[in-house]
């Protein structure tokens, strides 16, 4: 199973492509992944980056309602139809 920055290195097409496109060094999102976090200042630039195939909610699932609270709510999928 990858990452949350796997998959957003993956929709860029490489590491490269996505530190370029949220304006840090190469370096950065590999460190990201080694611990297990990103900054929350970086979570928007990259589900914009990613057009949304990489989420703040899917970057910071413990603790993005605090960040943004319109991501608060459930997704639809978590949601009971019952």
């Amino acid at each position: 199973m990858s990452t949350p920055i796997e998959r957003a290195a993956s929709a860029m097409g490489g590491i490269s492509a996505l530190a370029a496109a949220i304006g840090v060094s190469q370096s950065t999102p590999s460190m990201w992944k080694a611990r297990g976090s990103v900054p929350v200042e970086h979570c928007l630039a990259i589900e914009r980056a990613t057009q949304g195939a990489v989420t703040r909610r899917d970057l910071r699932p413990d603790d993005a309602h605090l960040f943004w609270p319109d991501i608060a709510a459930p997704k639809a999928e978590e949601v009971s139809h019952g």
